[in-house]
């Protein structure tokens, strides 16, 4: 199994790492002929506008579209921006692969960032996790296919549908490979 990791922008480095760790092989992905190398996606954090920017430049938003009939994705930050339906004060639209509307920036600027410890609901299962939030968006709205996997106070942070996996915050900036194991496990 190949896990891709989105390069263009952003923090992809550490997830990366975070899978190199659990034993998995990954690609750098840049381009949609490297997109089809891969069995699952993530999209990390970043920049949403310079993202969907990119995208857009580099005829990658129909590739990852047309891949999410058959592959999985997660998007942490700025790729639960990128993956939903609808985002606040977006230059750009979304790819709208989950059911989401998101407001950007929601929990404050960089000097603003908070870690707090919530609980993840993985596999019938309650889990403690550290979860780091850097200019985080926050999710105003879900449909009723999307399941909460967590919450920040009464705000959803973690959410999924059959192919996509979302989260507010930054799993990739802890030791705890929790929520990439889930990914790998439940949609691979």
């Amino acid at each position: 199994m190949i896990i891709g990791i989105l390069g263009i922008q952003g923090g992809f480095a550490r997830h990366k790492d975070m899978l190199r760790s659990m034993g998995y092989n990954t690609i750098i992905v840049r381009t949609a002929e490297e997109l089809k190398k891969t069995n699952a996606l993530i999209i990390p954090g970043g920049e949403s506008t310079t993202l969907l920017n990119l995208f857009d430049k580099l005829q990658l938003s129909e590739a990852i579209k047309d891949y999410n009939k058959k592959s999985p994705i997660m998007g942490t930050c700025a790729g639960l921006i990128v993956l939903s339906k609808k985002a606040e004060l977006a230059q750009y639209s979304p790819l709208g692969l989950i059911d989401i509307e998101v407001s950007r920036n929601a929990y404050g600027r960089q000097k603003e960032s908070f870690i707090y410890k919530v609980n993840l609901e993985l596999n019938l299962k309650q889990i403690e996790f550290e979860a780091v939030f850097i200019r985080a968006p926050k999710i105003m709205k879900y449909g009723s296919e999307c399941r909460v996997l967590s919450k920040f106070k009464n705000d959803v942070i973690m959410i999924q549908n059959d192919s996509v996996l979302a989260c507010s915050f930054h799993p990739e900036l802890t030791l705890d490979n929790t929520i990439h194991k889930y990914f790998i496990k439940n949609f691979t």
